[in-house]
């Protein structure tokens, strides 16, 4: 995988964080570690799931 995708991110979000910070706008996130750490969690579950395959029909379950 290219570096360069995460990096131009990264640096999106800094500048946007920066904008944020100057104009006084509380930023869209989690302003703690707790919230942070939720957002990653949910992240590596969701790539977790992906990579093991596993997966649920949904509509067979409601029997749509």
């Amino acid at each position: 995988m290219s570096w360069l995708i995460p990096f131009v991110a990264l640096l999106t979000g800094v500048i946007a964080g920066g904008v944020f910070g100057l104009v006084g706008v509380p930023i869209p996130a989690p302003p703690e570690l707790a919230g942070l750490l939720g957002i990653v969690g949910i992240f590596v579950g969701y790539r977790a799931v992906e990579y093991l395959g596993w997966g649920i029909d949904l509509l067979s379950v409601f029997g749509l």
